[in-house]
């Protein structure tokens, strides 16, 4: 993986337990933000994706599940 160098501005208190306790701020900064990203990914296709959202649910409450019959639960 390629890393590159950030600027990030953190609370002095944050960041001093953060160095006492030993964690490493780069990979937790870096999880975070990964974290933070897939949540928006999701909330964007889901947003983009309602209207097809929707119509699948509003087919599935008139019709029923596609494959119900073959269902052994």
């Amino acid at each position: 993986m390629r890393r590159v160098k950030v600027n990030l501005t953190l609370d002095a208190d944050v960041a001093e337990t953060a160095r006492s306790l030993g964690l490493n701020m780069s990979r937790l900064a870096e999880a975070a933000i990964s974290e933070a990203a897939k949540v928006e990914r999701n909330r964007r296709w889901r947003e983009e994706n309602s209207a097809a959202i929707s119509a699948y649910a509003d087919e599935v409450a008139q019709e029923g599940l596609p494959l119900a019959r073959y269902r052994s639960f």
